[in-house]
């Protein structure tokens, strides 16, 4: 008998148990800022749904509570609280407030994202400086505050940012500058933020959609031979649905996802396969 077979086989039994709570998110506290957008509040609803305790924030009060209020009606719990995610001071209270209440948070869902369409020749730095605070400061600071209170607990935790299928494609004939280029810089962020925190057992990973059904989207939809374009580009050949993109979330913060860290995985109809 040689030493491998003396120690016992190297794989390890299936864990039934284990399999069983792949997708458990039982009273998980996750933070999701922008979690009243079109694919933030499927996100709220889709850990609520699973038990968790789901924060929405946002900079407009009513919105954050009127998912709030919709989903404590459904026998969820969840609670609403004002943010501007382009404030790092305004982003570090309000994180600190909710640890404060709910003694830690396990997992954040970053869904902050804007875009406003300018041409190359056209882009001023007002616009520029907005994208870039909403889309690409707001997730450095969000995830600072976060894990910098999953460090000090010791058990660790998940971030997952919404990104874009522009973290990787560029548009033609569309005015994208600041939006690819904070998508981008967002995806590298993710891979960055991985590496920092994998000592601490936190896992960071990003979800890129491209066009999902929704009013942001509405006057793209509206227009005919763009919507034609969009439909010819994407093999599945149909516009996504915000529940969608949820499972790919919930898979990352989830245990099913305990492996995998620094990656971002295109919800996109295989457009990004193709192109």
């Amino acid at each position: 008998m040689n030493k491998q077979d003396a120690a016992g086989p190297l794989t390890p039994r299936i864990d039934i148990a284990a399999l069983d709570r792949l997708f458990d998110l039982e009273g998980r506290r996750v933070f999701i800022p922008g979690g009243y957008g079109a694919i933030g509040e499927a996100v709220a609803w889709g850990f609520a749904r699973r038990g968790a305790l789901v924060a929405v924030a946002g900079p407009s009060q009513n919105k954050a509570e009127a998912v709030v209020a919709q989903i404590a009606a459904a026998g969820g719990k969840a609670c609403a609280m004002r943010l501007d995610a382009r404030r790092p001071v305004q982003v570090a209270e309000t994180v600190d407030r909710l640890v404060a209440d709910w003694g830690g948070i396990d997992v954040l869902v970053n869904c902050v994202g804007i875009q406003r369409e300018q041409g190359i020749m056209e882009v001023s730095e007002e616009v520029f400086d907005e994208i870039y605070e909403t889309n690409l400061k707001s997730a450095m600071f969000l995830a600072q505050a976060v894990a910098r209170h999953q460090i000090a607990a010791g058990k660790g935790g998940r971030h997952v940012h919404i990104l874009s299928v522009r973290a990787q494609l560029a548009l033609r004939g569309r005015g994208y500058s600041a939006y690819c280029a904070t998508k981008g810089g967002l995806l590298m962020l993710v891979k960055q933020h991985a590496m920092e925190l994998a000592p601490h057992n936190i896992t960071v990973n990003g979800v890129a959609p491209t066009f999902i059904q929704s009013d942001r989207i509405r006057p793209h939809l509206e227009r005919e031979k763009f919507r034609e374009l969009i439909l010819e580009r994407n093999p599945l050949g149909r516009i996504g649905d915000p529940i969608e993109v949820v499972g790919q979330v919930i898979a990352f913060a989830s245990p099913a996802g305990s492996y995998m860290t620094g990656q971002t995985v295109f919800i996109d109809g295989g457009v990004t396969a193709s192109q």
